[in-house]
């Protein structure tokens, strides 16, 4: 039984995660404008790296790992950094950042499905109802937050992203199986470097270097967003929420996703504030206290108890 406390904390963690991984959408739009796909992965994930590496050489943590280990973190970092990040910077180059946050809630649909096959985690009435509630709360999030209905096309950019949201359930999924013995901070840090070294020759066959006088104060603060933020202090706090909660309940929290990227909207583009937004946005966490298994309620008592 996991302790109601270890619980709370690995859904803090997830929701930081979520809530970085929200903004991001509105940087890497920025960032695509002066900057090909290739190029920001080698910057975001060769800064993202040096910032973790920091962290632990500042904790004094082993960076020392077996080698049989080696092929796991190989396959998580191409997996959950080069292709999955490749898929969606592309894929932003043909669609907006709205229709990509409503096409990641196809991610915790595929996380619970591979699961259930793959974790053999169980499929219950309550965790179905939720994660239908929190969908409808994505697509009233989704579709109004420029005061217009939402457009759907199928175009490249569209199965792009369908694609990467069916690689990163994979990637969570493995995550999970495969109970690497090693903290989280330490397989973040591998798996950026994988990212990093896998991206680095195309910045040079792309002469990506070109472009950086290109790139302004705010153009720079977005890439140090990215790279701290998302592809860091992300990655691994989604690491350490997979480390105590099952795969599907961790995922339900990609739902909040399209809310934050409306927060991020409103005050960031300067986007106008849309009450039935709000209202998704209710909805959607609705959704997720009822998969985690009244999580809402547990809080309140464990506040009371104090």
């Amino acid at each position: 039984m996991i302790p109601f406390r270890s619980k709370l904390t690995a859904s803090f963690y997830a929701l930081l995660s979520i809530s970085f991984w929200g903004v991001s959408f509105v940087s890497i739009k920025a960032v695509l404008e002066k900057l090909d796909p290739y190029s920001l992965m080698v910057l975001r994930f060769g800064l993202g790296a040096l910032f973790l590496l920091v962290i632990l050489l500042f904790t004094r943590s082993r960076l020392r790992i077996s080698a049989g280990y080696i092929p796991h973190l190989i396959v998580l970092g191409i997996l959950g950094v080069f292709v999955h990040q490749l898929l969606q910077a592309t894929a932003l180059l043909t669609i907006n950042a709205s229709s990509a946050g409503w096409l990641i809630s196809f991610a915790p649909i595929f996380t619970v499905v591979l699961s259930v096959l793959f974790l053999h985690e169980k499929m219950n009435v309550k965790k179905g109802f939720g994660m239908i509630i929190a969908i409808v709360g994505v697509f009233l999030v989704t579709t109004t937050r420029s005061g217009h209905s939402f457009e759907f096309s199928m175009n490249i950019g569209f199965i792009l992203m369908i694609l990467s949201t069916l690689n990163w359930a994979i990637y969570s999924i493995l995550l999970k199986k495969l109970r690497i013995p090693y903290p989280a901070l330490v397989v973040t840090f591998y798996m950026s470097l994988t990212g990093f070294m896998l991206t680095l020759p195309f910045i040079i066959r792309n002469r990506g270097w070109e472009s950086l006088p290109m790139l302004t104060q705010t153009d720079w603060a977005h890439l140090l967003f990215l790279a701290i933020f998302v592809s860091g202090i992300g990655y691994w706090y989604w690491g350490k929420a997979l480390e105590v909660l099952d795969a599907s309940k961790v995922s339900i929290f990609l739902y909040l996703e399209p809310l934050v990227t409306l927060i991020a909207a409103i005050f960031l583009l300067h986007e106008k504030f849309i009450l039935i937004s709000a209202i998704g946005g209710i909805i959607i966490i609705i959704g997720v206290v009822i998969v985690n298994g009244g999580l809402a309620r547990l809080v309140a008592s464990a506040i009371l108890k104090k």
